[in-house]
């Protein structure tokens, strides 16, 4: 799953409480990373439940600054990721 989240996202610590949000639901790989138009961008990869609370997480969850949209897509799974980091 990558989702590209919307709103005062930089900054503010989003891309640090995205990755513990993702360790503590645990069994997720990929990154969340700033983008130059002042989105961040998720990549997330795991079992469907945890991705889907990873997203449900990032619309609704107690998150730093303030997220006005997210828009997410689903593909097949690369791999390649060691864990969740911050890029």
């Amino acid at each position: 799953m990558t989702a590209w989240v919307r709103g005062q996202v930089q900054g503010v610590g989003f891309r640090w409480f995205t990755r513990a949000a993702a360790l503590r639901i645990g069994g997720l790989a990929g990154f969340a990373a700033n983008l130059g138009d002042g989105r961040v961008q998720v990549v997330a990869e795991g079992g469907q439940d945890r991705c889907d609370a990873l997203l449900e997480w990032l619309r609704t969850g107690d998150t730093p600054g303030r997220v006005d949209g997210v828009t997410e897509i689903w593909d097949t799974p690369r791999g390649g990721y060691d864990g969740f980091e911050t890029r």
